[in-house]
Formats: structure tokens, C-alpha cells, sequence
């Protein structure tokens, strides 16, 4: 088992560097590469600020929350929505990827273990432990697809999702809402495609617990 969530990561990255990801609106498919670029770049933003926060959150509905929450473990900051809104240049403007923190990202590594903080009591390596159980119960690889609406993003089943896919190595895609289709009728009904099962939150009840 990895002994942080910055490593699971970069593991992750390592074995899966050209398989899909991430998609999301706007982004088209991060490989898992591309993806580690993408999160070490907001990494980066957050670790050149003066002085590196205590704590990270951001609600914007958009990708770079979940892509703050990576990069937030990746340094070892803890989770926490009563932290200050984060300067919005880091998420992808012109304080992403500021080779200003790099000296420092690489330092905070050295200082990651599993007693890391990852939110409220949990450890780093509480998270893992849970991930290693929740693996077993959902079956999950990196053939498997996860398909969220971006509106949950922020609740606690899409983050324990979220997580777990990352664990796999599985493929999430972040979806924009639309409107149902009406139902085909006639004579094509049948060879219309069926719909991807929906999002179900309950499916990781108790995960927080």
C-alpha cells in the first residue's frame, strides 16, 4: 500500500501515464498524465503563496475542485470548508503552475507519511485503509468508468467516489446536466442505446463514517 495519497497518485500516473483519466466540460479527456500535470500545476500555485495555507476549499462547481482536493493531499494540506477562498488565478490562470513552489512541493514530500491530515480526524493513511476495504465491496479497476454530474460534486458520496475511482485507476468523467431525452418510439426504439445507470449516492453510505 502506498504510504500517502501523493504517492498512490504518482503511482497511479506511473502505470496508467497514457489511459484515460478524466473528462470533463471544457477539458475534452486528461490522460493520467496529463491529469498529474494538471494537479501538480495547481500544487504549485498553492505551495508559492506566502505563506503556504493551513488549509484548502473550493466550491466553485467546476473540475478544480476535485483537482484543488488532489493537489491539496499532494501537500499534505488539510481539507477543510471553513478554509479562505483560494485566489482563482491558481486554478488555471496566471498563478497555475508557478515554478515559485516547486522548491517547496518537493521539501513537503519528505514530510508526508499516513498520520498526514487529510480532513477533520482523518489520516492520509485512515483514507487508504478505507480505500483498501471499499475496493474489495465495489470491484473497481482501471477498466471501470465513473460518471458524475458536476452538481454533486462537493457532496460527500461524489468525493468518496471520486477517491476510490482514483484508488482503482478508473477513468471518471465529470458530467454536465441536460435534460432527459423522450423516450424513442416504434420502429428504432430498440436499437436506441441504452442511457449509463445513474449517479447513486448511496452506494457509498458509511464511507465517511
Amino acid at each position: 500500500m502506498a504510504p500517502n495519497l501523493r504517492q498512490l497518485f504518482i503511482q497511479r500516473a506511473a502505470r496508467l501515464q497514457g489511459r484515460p483519466a478524466l473528462t470533463a466540460p471544457s477539458w475534452e479527456t486528461l490522460s493520467w498524465g496529463a491529469w498529474r500535470n494538471r494537479v501538480e500545476g495547481v500544487a504549485l500555485g498553492v505551495m508559492a503563496m506566502e505563506p503556504p495555507p493551513t488549509a484548502l476549499f473550493s466550491r466553485t462547481g467546476s473540475p478544480w475542485d476535485w483537482t484543488l482536493e488532489v493537489a491539496a493531499a499532494c501537500a499534505g494540506i488539510p481539507w477543510d470548508a471553513s478554509a479562505p477562498a483560494l485566489d482563482p488565478a491558481i486554478l488555471g490562470g496566471p498563478r497555475f503552475n508557478d515554478e515559485n513552489g516547486r522548491p517547496a512541493y518537493h521539501d513537503r514530500e519528505d514530510h508526508l507519511d499516513a498520520a498526514t491530515p487529510f480532513e477533520g480526524p482523518l489520516s492520509q493513511g485512515d483514507l487508504l485503509r478505507k480505500f483498501q476495504r471499499w475496493n474489495g465491496l465495489l470491484g473497481w479497476d482501471h477498466d471501470t468508468v465513473l460518471k458524475l454530474p458536476l452538481s454533486v460534486l462537493d457532496t460527500p458520496p461524489a468525493r468518496a467516489a471520486l477517491w476510490n475511482a482514483l484508488y482503482a485507476g478508473a477513468h471518471t468523467i465529470l458530467l454536465e446536466e441536460t435534460k432527459d431525452e423522450p423516450p424513442t418510439t416504434g420502429l428504432f426504439a430498440r436499437f436506441r442505446k441504452a442511457p449509463p445507470p445513474a449517479w447513486n449516492p448511496s452506494a457509498f453510505d458509511g464511507f465517511w463514517d
